[in-house]
């Protein structure tokens, strides 16, 4: 009974020791589906429900670095259906301040939806909607540095849509694969990547979740000294390319440019509307009239001259501006006019020039009576021709610049500030070319001469009347409603002839000679024991002044036509 029992034991042993073996069997278990080989040595991981695979495209990459050191990359990418991917890979990337480093790829090969194109410094890949395979050899990939060598290589770059994954595996001749950097994001960023590892196995295995458009994926990888040869490909940036490049310091330069744009352009559209509201608006009554006792004297204000205030008002010399001058010299006792016979008026020295005249009142008494001349007919004047205004206008516009009513000769833009934005802009290129070929930061050199440019343009649209010059303007607008509104028998009558005549001059050069004539038709001119105006002679046997004002404009038009002969005929030559 007790060997029976033993024996019962022993079968039943070797039984259970049988069954997980005869399991393996051919007739054991269910039979599996056969499956490819790289399937089959993959572990399955079951869970109580299927893996889910990510959303969006998906991108796997391997890399394999060859004996002969160039790197061989296979790219599968997946493309959910109706969309389309490209990748732009670049073939020159930044490798430090003065060198980019170049790499060369060939033997391209595409498969299923995957198409391919080198332009320039590109590998253009294009991939539709569905799986495509793209193969190619890099050269320029592995670097000697620091005594190890480096594989480096963009395993994603450029892609025009987002990446839901990317996986990428890196395999190399040699197992003793270290550091291993990986960097994602925008160019330059130092984002590092989801996962870049190596395996037991001597792989480098790298996963990047959500690749967005433009950024790149970086993978360096260290190699032992010697594990292949060394074939890194580097550029030289170019010196004008790393001058001019924009950097921190740079930016706030043209950060301050532009700032003073913008307040030059207030400024100057501040001025302007100054400028032109001063023209427009009056500064209130102006006394003309100055009163000494029972006395009653002209005086202009600012002590502006008739040829002087033409030019304040318009910015211009014009003839009118010089028959002013021409009566006001005659009201003064420089000049004596009278008429003649024969619809003719006489010009004639009556006091030389001396040094109470201004220097454009001398050019115009010189021009019309040259030395050794003491009397011309206005007709002879118009046979003469050849009459140079120029140097009259030159002292006109110099004038009113020595009497600061003007910054410059408002017939030029040229002035001191433009002569600065000159020199400032010359400053500028200087510092342009020495910083090219030095330093660097050649940007600053360009933000001073554009700096310069922007104050010549400043001065050439800045108005140039002065504050002093724009309250002139307005204090003429006061002179000409004194011209609109004053009456003879508002002056004393032993001051009325010189009031009229001192203010003549600056009624004919504002336009109201008309008024001004009329409103003194009655005027007596010998109430003062003499005949006549004291310095236009033709008339002495008249005692109002109302055959003087008809006679009078005729004088005018006749000079101005003469003045308008000469101007055009200098404008011919």
């Amino acid at each position: 009974m007790k060997w029976g029992t033993a024996a019962a034991l022993a079968v039943a042993a070797v039984l259970l020791a049988a069954g997980p073996a005869a399991a393996q069997g051919p007739s054991a278990g269910p039979v599996l589906p056969n499956l490819p080989a790289d399937q089959a040595k993959k572990p399955q991981l079951l869970t109580g429900q299927d893996v889910q695979p990510p959303e969006g495209a998906t991108a796997d990459v391997a890399l394999k670095v060859l004996r002969d050191g160039t790197l061989s990359v296979t790219e599968h990418v997946t493309v959910p259906g109706g969309r389309q991917l490209v990748s732009r890979v670049p073939l020159r990337v930044p490798a430090s301040d003065d060198q980019d480093r170049v790499f060369a790829v060939r033997d391209v090969k595409t498969d299923g939806t995957a198409s391919s194109q080198l332009t320039g410094d590109q590998l253009v890949l294009t991939f539709g909607g569905g799986t495509g395979s793209v193969t190619y050899t890099v050269d320029g990939a592995i670097a000697d540095q620091n005594g190890r060598q480096q594989a480096r290589w963009q395993v994603a770059s450029g892609f025009d849509t987002p990446l839901a994954k990317l996986t990428a595996s890196l395999l190399a001749p040699s197992p003793q694969l270290s550091p291993v950097d990986c960097f994602a994001g925008p160019a330059g960023s130092n984002q590092r990547c989801t996962l870049a590892e190596l395996d037991h196995t001597g792989v480098v295995r790298l996963e990047q979740n959500d690749v967005r458009p433009g950024d790149r994926v970086d993978l360096l990888v260290g190699l032992p000294a010697g594990t292949t040869p060394a074939n890194a490909q580097f550029a030289d940036i170019g010196l004008l390319a790393n001058a001019f490049a924009l950097t921190p310091l740079t930016g706030i330069a043209f950060a301050v440019l532009l700032a003073f744009l913008v307040a030059a352009a207030l400024f100057v559209w501040r001025r302007r509307k100054q400028d032109a509201g001063a023209l427009l608006t009056s500064t209130g009554p102006v006394e003309v009239l100055l009163r000494d006792g029972d006395r009653v004297f002209f005086a202009s204000p600012d002590g502006v001259l008739p040829g002087q205030v033409g030019t304040v008002v318009d910015e211009t010399v014009d003839v009118v501006d010089i028959s002013a001058t021409v009566v006001d010299l005659a009201v003064r006792n420089y000049l004596w006019l009278a008429e003649v016979p024969g619809n003719d008026w006489q010009l004639a020295r009556r006091n030389p020039p001396d040094e109470h005249l201004h220097d454009f009142e001398r050019a115009v008494y010189e021009t019309l009576l040259p030395p050794g001349t003491d009397t011309v007919l206005v007709s002879q004047l118009r046979a003469r021709g050849g009459l140079d205004l120029r140097r009259i206008s030159d002292a006109m516009y110099a004038d009113v610049v020595t009497k600061r009513w003007f910054s410059r000769r408002p017939d030029t833009a040229r002035g001191r500030l433009t002569w600065l934005g000159a020199g400032i802009f010359t400053l500028g290129l200087v510092a342009t070319a020495v910083l090219t070929f030095t330093a660097g930061y050649a940007l600053l050199g360009v933000a001073v001469a554009l700096a310069g440019l922007a104050v010549v343009a400043v001065a050439a649209l800045l108005p140039s009347r002065t504050a002093r010059g724009r309250a002139l303007a307005g204090q003429v607008r006061g002179l000409l409603d004194y011209l609109h509104t004053a009456k003879a028998e508002d002056i004393p009558p032993a001051d009325r002839e010189l009031v009229f005549s001192r203010s003549l001059p600056y009624a004919v050069v504002l336009g109201d000679t008309e008024r001004w004539l009329g409103a003194f038709a009655g005027l007596n001119p010998s109430a003062d024991g003499s005949a006549g105006l004291y310095w236009y002679g033709g008339m002495e046997t008249e005692h109002d002044l109302r055959r003087f004002g008809t006679h009078f404009p005729s004088f005018l038009t006749a000079l101005d036509g003469v003045l308008t002969a000469a101007g055009r005929a200098a404008a011919a030559r």
